[in-house]
């Protein structure tokens, strides 16, 4: 093997070890902390905003979700109609027959962002929780994110999210990836990180929204723009893994691909919107902004050295098998058989056992906690998810960077 394919080799195997290594350290550091949450030392009043536009078929059962909510200091829930063309409006109308709390602003269609700033414009609360039409709370979840505010610097703390739907093949992988995700923010928490306050349920400080001006409408991952710029305004931010939200994922491969380049797209614009505040500016420059950067570039690298490799092992392959049957030579003799491991080999074994015993370990003590999702604990699942799912997704990277050069940004 070329000694550079080697040195690219170990570089990967480092990075690998290193990062597992980092979160098994950070998690047994915070292992009595990972589903605790602090009780808040006053009663902050609290108003929820749902954005709305043609969610007829899910709109009713996240109201009823909100409105079953335990917490007392909840005053009010807005849903912000964006010129739905469906039964949206006439079902949030009947329902406000049922809940004195509810509340519909009507607005022309503008979009998700500026529907969540219209809410918060006339919001009464301290604390705006927002929540996305088709994601669900659970009764406890608003009331286990509030004391988070006790600390007057948080600005956005969001919940652990769980899959609704789990009947095809990608929607129980995404099952898994979504319990990962949780896990892996939770641990960033910890270093006060959290770079996503997602759209199932976060709650916001209303004050800091109004001074940093809203959701950015231009932005088409309106969730990680505002949770950046709060953070780039030196505000905190967290993440709770005990409050929890289920949330409706695509479950065609069309729409999954749209979600995913929205994403991706999403998190580009915002590393080029915050380009100065790289290695400046506390957590979010010397930390958050790296991170997520480093993780992308690696991301493509890793996928493209990887078919580097095996497209020029099969190329060689090829070629050797066509000569060697060319001659009537035996395709493999007994001293081409090595049975000595290298350490590249070993490093590889090392790595994979790891991400096994790591993946595992998560998928069942978060995983369990979600009753919907027992079937986590399928081993060939969990294989598939990090042998075949993880390997194949980088591949969305490019249309995302293709859209980015052309300048294309639109929410298709």
């Amino acid at each position: 093997m070329p000694s550079t394919l080697v040195i690219f080799y170990l570089v990967f195997m480092f990075i690998g070890l290193y990062f597992f290594f980092f979160y098994i350290l950070l998690m047994v550091r915070n292992k009595y902390r990972i589903f605790s949450h602090p009780e808040p030392n006053r009663d902050y009043t609290v108003s929820v905003v749902i954005p709305v536009y043609n969610e007829a078929n899910t709109i009713q059962s996240t109201i009823e979700h909100v409105m079953d909510s335990d917490y007392k200091g909840l005053i009010e829930v807005i849903v912000v109609n964006d010129e739905s063309t469906d039964k949206t409006l006439d079902i949030v109308k009947s329902l406000q027959k049922r809940y004195r709390l509810l509340k519909i602003l009507n607005k022309k269609n503008s979009g998700k962002a500026d529907s969540v700033n219209r809410g918060v414009a006339i919001a009464k609360g301290e604390l705006v929780g927002v929540v996305d039409a088709d994601s669900y709370p659970e009764k406890t979840a608003i009331s286990k994110i509030v004391g988070y505010f006790n600390d007057e610097k948080m600005a956005a703390v969001a919940s652990c999210v769980f899959v609704r739907n789990n009947k095809t093949l990608l929607e129980k992988l995404q099952v898994m990836e979504y319990i990962l995700l949780a896990w892996n923010r939770k641990l960033l928490d910890f270093l006060g990180a959290v770079y996503v306050t997602n759209g199932p349920l976060s709650v916001y400080r209303k004050d800091a929204l109004n001074k940093i001006g809203g959701f950015d409408p231009k932005s088409i991952t309106e969730d990680i723009e505002v949770t950046w710029h709060l953070m780039d305004a030196g505000y905190k931010t967290a993440m709770c893994l005990d409050a929890v939200a289920t949330t409706t994922v695509p479950s065609t491969f069309k729409k999954f691909w749209k979600q995913r380049e929205r994403w991706g797209i999403g998190g580009i614009e915002a590393i080029y919107k915050y380009r100065k505040t790289f290695l400046k500016k506390g957590i979010f420059g010397m930390f958050v902004l790296p991170y997520v950067s480093f993780a992308i570039i690696l991301n493509i690298f890793v996928f493209l050295f990887s078919l580097y490799v095996m497209v020029d092992n099969f190329a060689l392959s090829f070629l050797s098998t066509g000569y060697t049957l060319a001659v009537d030579a035996p395709l493999i003799t007994l001293k081409e058989i090595n049975l000595h491991p290298s350490v590249l080999i070993f490093f590889f074994i090392t790595l994979f056992i790891i991400s096994i015993t790591f993946t595992r370990y998560i998928l069942i003590v978060l995983g369990e906690r979600d009753g919907r999702n027992q079937n986590v604990r399928k081993v060939f699942r969990m294989l598939f998810y990090l042998m075949v799912f993880l390997a194949i997704y980088p591949v969305i990277w490019f249309p995302v960077v293709y859209r980015i050069i052309k300048r294309d940004y639109r929410w298709r």
